[in-house]
Order: C-alpha cells, then sequence, then structure tokens
C-alpha cells in the first residue's frame, strides 16, 4: 500500500521550504556583514632585470598597495583604489629615477588592476603583486635651459651625460625661475618645454625656454580689511620696501615680521598678478587677529625652596599699532627652609617697528622684595629700551635703568665693619643682551642650540661707585637617533661682577649657587662666600655646568639622567680660590601642550652644602 499526502500538506511543507530558504540566505548575508573582510596576505613588489635595489627601495616606499598591507587594509574597494593610483606611481618613480621606457604590471589576486570595473571589485583580496621592467636607463643627449639669469648656470645633475632624471629637469627648471625671480623679475616663467624620448639611443632631449619679463619694483602693500591693527602699522611691521628692486626674500621677511610680531593668528601674503604701472608689483596681506587679551599661571615648587606662583595678564594691539602691555606678579618662599617671601610685580610696554621694521620701543617698571638668608632687598625700578632683530635666530637689547633699593644686612658688626645694616642705592644701569637661539623646539628642544650673553654696568649715583656684571649661558642638544627618543643636552653658565668690594655691592648683582637653576641636588643658594661667624655673602664669580640623558619611553612618558656642577668664588675671575659643589639626580617628564611636567629627584655629589635628598617640580625642561 503506498502512501500518499494531502495537497494541503504539501503546500505546508513547500511554504516551510521556502522560509527556510529566506532565512537561510538571511543569515548568510548577516554573517558576511557582520565578519569582517580579511586584509591583503601578500604584497609582493618584483623588478624585473635592469634596476637596483635602490630603485626597489623606493618603488616600495612610494607604493599604495604596499601601504594598505602594512595598515591591514580590508576594504576591497580602498585596495582596489590604491592599485589604480599604483599605476602613475610607479611610472613618476620611474621616470624620477630615468627609466622612460618600462612597464608596470598590477594583478590583484592574479588578474589585472586595470581591468577591473571600480564599481564592481571583488569580495575578498587575498594577494596583490607589482611587477615592472624597467627597461633601459636614459641618460640626457641634449640638456638646455635658456636663457639663464646673469652669472648662473645650469646644476650639474642637468647636463649632457647624465641620468636624465625628471628630477633633474624639474629642479633645473625651478632653480632657474627663482634665479630669475631673485634678480627682480617677479612674472619670470617657461614659455616652452620640449621632451623628446629617443628609445634606441636610451637618450632624453630636453629643451626648456624662459620668458624672465621685465625687472620688477615692489609697489604697494596692499592691507584687506577686518584687522583691528591700522592698516599703517601693519605696514610699517611689514617693512616692505616700496619703489625698491623685487626681491622674494624681501616678501618672506615681510610675511614672518608680521607673524612674530604676536597680534596676528594667521598672515597671507600674495603678489597681484597683473603688473602695474611702471612694473610695478603690488603686494597683498591679509591678515587674521589673534585674541586681545591673554593670561596664564604657573607653579613651581622645590623641597627647599618652598612653592613659587606666578602669573601674567596681556593686552594685545592696546592703541591699534599691534603694541603690548604686560603686567607679571609672583611670590616665592612660601613653605621654604630658608629665607622668607619673595615677590614682584612688574609692567612692560613693547611697540614694534619704531625705528625701523627690526627696531621696536620698550618700558618697565616694577617693584621687588627678596627675603633671603643674610640679606633682605626692596627695590622699584623704572626703564625704557629698544629691541633688534637681525634674523629669525639672532635678536639683541638695549636698556636705560633707573633703580632705588633697600638692603638690610642681617649680619654681625663684626662683618659689617663699621657698615650700617641698612643701606640703600640710587642706580643707574644700562643693561644689555644678545641671544642666538637655534633649538629645534623651544619647549623641548632634541637638536641645535641657544647661547645668551648679558651684561649690566651700573653706576651709584649716591656712592659714584661703577660695576658692571656679565652672564653667559650656553646649551646644546643633540638627538641619538632619528626619531629623537634620546637626547644628550648639556649646558655651561659663567657669570662675572667687576667693580666695588663685596659689601659695597648690591646684593642682586652678586652670584649664588645650588637649587634648580644651578646645582640640582644641593640646597638654594647654599654655596656663597663665607665671611665667618655665620655669615655671606654671594659672589663675584660663578661657573655652572649641566648635563643631561633623555630617554622617551612612551609617546607621552620621559625619564632623565642629569649632572650638576657649581662655583662661586670671590674674585671677579676664576682663579681658583673658591669653592665647587655638584649634585645628580633623576628626572620623570610627561608632555602636556604648553611643555613636558617636570619632576627632578637629586641629591648631593660633592661639596659640604647640603645633605639628604631635594626635589623639584615645574613645566618644561630644566634647561
Amino acid at each position: 500500500m503506498s502512501r500518499s499526502q494531502s495537497p494541503c500538506a504539501r503546500s505546508a511543507r513547500s511554504q516551510a521550504a521556502t522560509q527556510s530558504g529566506h532565512l537561510g540566505a538571511i543569515l548568510v548575508l548577516s554573517l558576511a556583514i557582520a565578519t569582517p573582510a580579511p586584509a591583503l596576505d601578500r604584497t609582493d613588489v618584483i623588478l624585473e632585470e635592469g634596476g637596483s635595489d635602490q630603485l626597489r627601495d623606493r618603488l616600495v616606499e612610494g607604493s599604495l598597495l604596499v601601504a594598505a598591507r602594512r595598515d591591514r587594509v580590508t576594504d576591497t574597494q580602498d585596495i582596489l583604489a590604491a592599485a589604480q593610483a599604483d599605476y602613475r606611481r610607479m611610472v613618476d618613480l620611474l621616470y624620477a629615477s630615468g627609466y622612460y621606457g618600462g612597464t608596470v604590471n598590477i594583478r590583484i589576486d592574479g588578474r589585472e588592476a586595470a581591468t577591473i570595473p571600480p564599481l564592481d571589485p571583488p569580495a575578498t583580496v587575498s594577494a596583490a603583486e607589482i611587477r615592472i621592467d624597467p627597461g633601459p636607463r636614459f641618460t640626457f643627449g641634449r640638456a638646455e635651459i635658456a636663457p639663464l639669469a646673469p652669472g648662473r648656470r645650469p646644476g650639474d645633475d642637468f647636463r649632457t651625460g647624465e641620468i636624465a632624471r625628471a628630477t633633474a629637469i624639474t629642479d633645473a627648471a625651478r632653480t632657474a625661475l627663482t634665479d630669475w625671480r631673485t634678480a627682480g623679475h617677479a612674472k619670470a616663467g617657461i614659455a616652452n618645454q620640449q621632451l623628446t624620448a629617443r628609445h634606441p639611443e636610451a637618450r632624453l632631449d630636453a629643451a626648456i625656454t624662459l620668458a624672465p619679463g621685465p625687472a620688477v619694483t615692489f609697489g604697494t602693500l596692499v592691507v584687506q580689511d577686518g584687522s583691528r591693527v591700522r592698516a599703517t602699522a601693519i605696514r610699517r611691521i611689514a617693512g616692505l620696501p616700496e619703489g625698491q628692486r623685487y626681491d622674494p626674500d624681501d616678501v618672506a621677511k615681510a610675511a614672518q615680521r608680521l607673524r612674530r610680531s604676536g597680534a596676528f593668528r594667521s598672515v597671507a601674503v600674495t603678489e597681484a598678478d597683473l603688473l602695474g604701472p611702471g612694473n610695478t608689483l603690488d603686494i597683498g596681506v591679509a591678515v587674521v587677529d589673534e585674541r586681545p587679551r591673554r593670561f596664564g599661571l604657573g607653579a613651581e615648587i622645590a623641597s627647599d625652596t618652598g612653592l613659587g606662583l606666578n602669573g601674567f595678564w596681556m593686552h594685545r594691539n592696546v592703541t591699534g599699532r599691534a603694541d603690548r602691555f604686560r603686567v607679571e606678579g609672583s611670590i616665592e618662599g612660601i613653605g621654604a627652609n630658608t629665607g622668607g617671601l619673595d615677590y614682584g610685580l612688574s609692567a612692560r610696554y613693547d611697540r614694534l617697528a619704531v625705528y625701523g621694521p627690526d627696531t621696536g620701543f620698550f618700558a618697565i617698571i616694577g617693584a621687588e622684595r627678596e627675603d633671603e638668608e643674610f640679606f633682605l632687598t626692596e627695590r622699584i625700578y623704572t626703564g625704557l629700551g629698544v629691541t633688534r632683530r637681525f634674523s629669525d635666530t639672532l635678536d639683541a637689547e638695549l636698556g636705560l635703568t633707573l633703580e632705588r633699593a633697600r638692603v638690610t644686612a642681617s649680619l654681625e658688626p663684626r662683618i659689617l665693619a663699621g657698615r650700617p645694616p641698612v643701606r640703600e642705592f640710587n642706580l643707574v644701569t644700562l643693561p644689555g643682551a644678545l641671544t642666538w637661539d637655534r633649538r629645534d623646539d623651544l619647549l623641548d628642544p632634541a637638536e641645535g642650540f641657544y647661547f645668551n650673553a648679558r651684561a649690566t654696568p651700573y653706576l651709584d649715583i649716591d656712592s659714584q661707585d661703577f660695576g658692571g656684571k656679565v652672564q653667559l649661558d650656553a646649551r646644546a642638544y643633540r638627538a641619538l637617533d632619528e626619531g629623537g627618543r634620546f637626547v644628550l643636552a648639556g649646558r655651561a653658565q659663567f657669570g662675572a661682577l667687576i667693580g666695588p668690594e663685596l659689601l659695597e655691592t648690591p646684593p642682586e648683582f652678586l652670584f649664588y649657587s645650588g637649587g634648580g637653576g644651578t646645582v640640582r641636588g644641593q640646597p638654594y643658594q647654599s654655596l656663597f662666600v663665607d665671611l665667618g661667624g655665620g655669615g655671606g655673602i654671594g659672589g663675584r664669580s660663578f661657573l655652572g655646568f649641566s648635563g643631561e640623558v633623555r630617554a622617551k619611553v612612551t609617546d607621552k612618558i620621559s625619564l632623565v639622567g642629569f649632572a650638576d656642577a657649581g662655583y662661586i668664588g670671590a674674585e671677579s675671575i676664576y682663579d681658583g680660590t673658591g669653592a665647587w659643589h655638584s649634585g645628580a639626580g633623576l628626572g620623570l617628564r610627561y608632555d602636556t601642550t604648553v611643555g613636558p611636567l617636570r619632576l627632578d629627584i637629586a641629591g648631593p655629589l660633592g661639596g659640604d652644602t647640603g645633605n639628604g635628598v631635594q626635589f623639584y617640580i615645574g613645566i618644561g625642561q630644566a634647561f
């Protein structure tokens, strides 16, 4: 007896099977969406006979497919786009190396990438192959570029018989145009160029004709509206030599002067497309102003000097001339082991381009109180001066200051030898400074150097005593690897005072050693000239040396090993009769947007001025 199914039963089973098929398709699609496509397993760059290892390295470095394999790109459209772009990139790299008859094949899982529709990429990609036949290397047959600026000639790479690199052609043209522009021809351009590849001889003929155009003089600096700084002030700061022969360096200098003024967030300088009457060239400038006001706060703490706080408030563009007014205040010695509270308040006004575009004017006024172990100094001062910028890395400052100081000595009468414990000084000083800064980073340098020289001659109006203080500060930095993860840093300091005897000199002109700015691990200002009977005073000569090894352990954290040494003597010039002390320790740095956060822990190495461990916390490298 045979079994049969009713139509209803067959229909129900068919519907169930259909639903099951739909569910299976949905499940497969969901898994396909949820499971990430595999990344490239292999990307080979094969350079056939005729190419060098150096050429292969350039091709590998320039390949987007190789970069996609390195970055584990999984999107097949992105991989296909990289392959399509690599055709042009490989050809350009061959041209740049002098190969003009090569062939490039790029296969994606065995298929030529150029034949794969970009809108219908394969579902997965596992292997890519770039196979390059560079062909013969070409040399220059004809290599001509004319006319050239007076006294100029093509570079050695662009001449008959040399390897016909495409970069040699572009470099020759760029250099020739720069020479004409430097000679005053602002609109120099290329009139014609002929490039002919002779494949049987593997020769490339290159002929470039230049159009120097007329000699040009500077027209007007046209200032766009929108800045709160007066247009006249912008022109004065830029210092464009209107009416003089055009020089692209003058345009670059004008832009740099405006940028370093501190008044603008951005500066854009452009040359007019067309020359004006008499072959003059107008220069346009558009600026975006910085915020008019700014303030900042800082803190530093050490185990011996306690907590120090400082802050400033600055107003930019006070009178519409890109001038600046800055007020600074500080209080130090909170919880210090020696001395009392030190505090100061000062204000400074700066105005740029007063005596030419690179010379400015400043005025200062301030008051200070320094409560040290043996002296209490209270002083007020006011002065004015000029600043001069010689280059991007070299500047100078010269001032004239009037100062009144009251000094109270905490010394035995025997040491004072009849001098009153309270003295007043009325001084005229002529402070000057020269700074040469070639550091690659002001906050955390890894290469370069810094040199600062200061001289402060002074005259005591009351006693007619004349003296002078000289200070030198030299720093050098050297990265030991390409990434700058290991850096050697060194510092040397020198100080000398010429003039009256120690007790006749205002304490601010004397030298001490010890603490964060000189010798870490030794107490603050612990090395001085011993006057006997428990009293002391700063020296007339100072030497300081510091060395650091900085090593990054992560992108943000660095470890530092350091050693410092200092010398103080009663003589004006070092003669070895003074005393030395030294210290060493370890430091930790954490990089922030305002500079490394610094923690140093140090102890004494030599000398008898301290014992135990000192610690220092602040922002920025120690030097």
